[in-house]
């Protein structure tokens, strides 16, 4: 059985998948329809898809069909797919040769043609992959074949474990298979003290490997971790001696990995990715998501994995009359600044100049001022380099203190153009007015309050299902308030400022973090930083490490 959808849209060129133009690279070669099929057999790694190789992400980009037998197959299609990609979903309920033989049928039928196909396999497409059914039945459809292999779990679960395959010492390393259910006695694996054993499997077969192992001389000592989802945010490495595996096992989700050896006391110095700050923290992001992708990307380097949750919608101005006046006193030379305070104003007025058919173009001659980092960046991509960025408080205040007051001889015009947001604050127009400035404050954009997220999420929201929430300006708080809920009191409260500190206190939250800039990067810095000293105080009284979602009554419950 095989269910077919279309992926999700990452950032990638659109258009035919058989024309995909690589940006960092030359374009694809377009294929003739009578040419024979492209199927290749390309591994996706064990769960990030940051792991993907170079060569799967450019037959993902190009590929007509992906079929793909992994449970969870989005995020490596939102990262490398190109949206119009077919997707078709190989049933997985069932192995052995009956079902090897079904998914060989279903990629001959794809290799039509003219087609580009994708078979991505689960973990390595070499390693621990029953595929060999499948290219032979491409090949015998006439098809080209090829095979990427990929980051296998054998070999990434230890690596993010902090465990060495062959430190020192050590000079055999076996991989075991055992996922068919069968330990079998494995003795004529050496001794363990110059071995590892790594193997995958389903917990009750991996509990009786370790058993067999104990029976056919390992010592019942013998460390071993066992990992599940390796290389994700939710990634568990438990550790116990040999005897004890089966009791570790009883405890973790399945797909599982266990290591054994001499190699896993490795751990204690090696260990360097479930050691990070916020490792296995869910935060919630109340954002937009054009604004958040920066946020989740440094969360996730931070080991934590971010929920986005827009609290307001950015829609055009009610009327277009405003925008384009300002649009005509840009091209005439009507101002001598534009002011952009926020990525939103620099959206805005880029869509609205494109939709007249004017580029970056029409600021020639301008000077440009930005609030701050993330509004100057916003500007360099469309081609606008700022002539003036606040060097310490990144707001409108602090705009203000860096802005030079009118001088009729310096300053041929004394006009400033703001383009906001329809609820922006007078603080900027009411200064610049003061330095001598004549000010068009312009609506460019206004922001309505999002609908309610899912049900499951305002419950995560209320009960404590948050390890954290970031807060970036005090409409976020109201509006997230207003559309899920107050967060729970177990939930870290973290806010960019002082103005956004008081909503949340007005409010009734407990603001637990203050960024020291007013920035969304360092808000996430000073997160890490407090989640960090919380594990730090924990193990300094000898307590178990328990993030604040674990610490929640629902939480003590699940766990029971």
């Amino acid at each position: 059985m095989t269910t077919r959808t279309r992926a999700p849209g990452p950032s990638v060129p659109s258009g035919t998948a058989s024309a995909v133009r690589d940006e960092d690279g030359p374009s694809v070669r377009p294929r003739r329809p009578d040419a024979p099929a492209h199927v290749a057999f390309v591994g996706a790694g064990p769960g990030d898809p940051g792991l993907l190789t170079l060569r799967a992400v450019d037959l993902l980009r190009q590929a007509d069909v992906v079929l793909t037998d992994l449970p969870d197959p989005e995020p490596v299609l939102a990262r490398a797919a190109a949206p119009e990609v077919e997707v078709v979903r190989l049933d997985t309920g069932e192995e052995g040769e009956l079902a090897r033989a079904a998914r060989a049928r279903t990629v001959a039928s794809a290799a039509t043609p003219g087609r580009r196909v994708v078979r991505l396999v689960r973990g390595d497409s070499t390693t621990f992959s029953a595929v060999s059914a499948e290219l032979a039945a491409a090949r015998a459809a006439g098809a080209e074949v090829e095979v990427v292999p990929g980051i296998s779990a054998a070999v990434a679960a230890p690596a993010y474990a902090g465990v060495p395959l062959a430190p020192p010492g050590t000079g055999h390393v076996h991989l075991l298979d055992v996922r068919d259910g069968e330990a079998g006695d494995h003795g004529d694996l050496p001794r363990p003290g110059g071995t590892t054993v790594v193997a995958v499997g389903p917990r009750d077969a991996l509990a009786a490997t370790a058993t067999a192992l104990v029976g056919a001389g390992w010592d019942s000592d013998t460390p071993a971790v066992a990992v599940s989802c390796p290389t994700t945010v939710r990634q568990r490495s438990l550790e116990a001696p040999l005897a004890k595996v089966g009791d570790l096992l009883a405890d973790l989700g399945e797909p599982v990995t266990l290591v054994l050896g001499e190699a896993v006391r490795q751990r204690a110095v090696m260990s360097w990715f479930e050691t990070r700050p916020l490792f296995g923290w869910r935060v919630l992001v109340p954002r937009t998501k054009h604004q958040s992708e920066p946020v989740v990307a440094h969360l996730r380097e931070l080991g934590a994995e971010a929920v986005v949750v827009p609290t307001i919608s950015v829609e055009p101005p009610r009327t277009p009359q405003q925008m384009d006046k300002a649009v005509r006193g840009l091209v005439t030379g009507r101002y001598e600044w534009v002011g952009f305070t926020s990525v939103n104003a620099v959206r805005a007025v880029r869509e609205h100049l494109e939709a007249l058919g004017l580029d970056a173009r029409s600021f020639s001659g301008l000077r440009i001022a930005a609030v701050g980092g993330v509004t100057a960046d916003a500007l360099r991509d469309w081609g606008l380099e700022p002539d003036l960025v606040p060097t310490g408080e990144q707001s409108a205040k602090g705009l203000l203190e860096v802005w030079p007051a009118y001088d009729a001889q310096l300053d041929p015009i004394d006009r400033v153009l703001l383009p906001r947001a329809d609820i922006a604050t007078d603080t900027l127009v009411a200064g610049l007015q003061q330095m001598g400035w004549e000010v068009d404050d312009v609506t460019a954009y206004r922001t309505v309050r999002a609908a309610p997220p899912p049900a499951p999420v305002r419950e995560a929201i209320k009960t404590g299902g948050f390890d954290a929430v970031l807060f970036t300006s005090s409409s976020t708080v109201r509006n997230l308030v207003g559309i899920a809920g107050k967060p729970h009191t177990a939930t870290v409260i973290a806010c960019i400022g002082p103005r956004t500190a008081a909503t949340a206190e007005e409010h009734g939250l407990r603001v637990d973090v203050l960024s020291p800039v007013a920035e969304v990067a360092s808000l996430v810095d000073a997160l890490a930083e407090h989640g960090a000293a919380l594990r730090a105080a924990a193990e300094a009284d000898g307590q178990e490490w328990a993030r604040p979602s674990q610490r929640t009554p629902a939480a003590r419950r699940r766990a029971r």
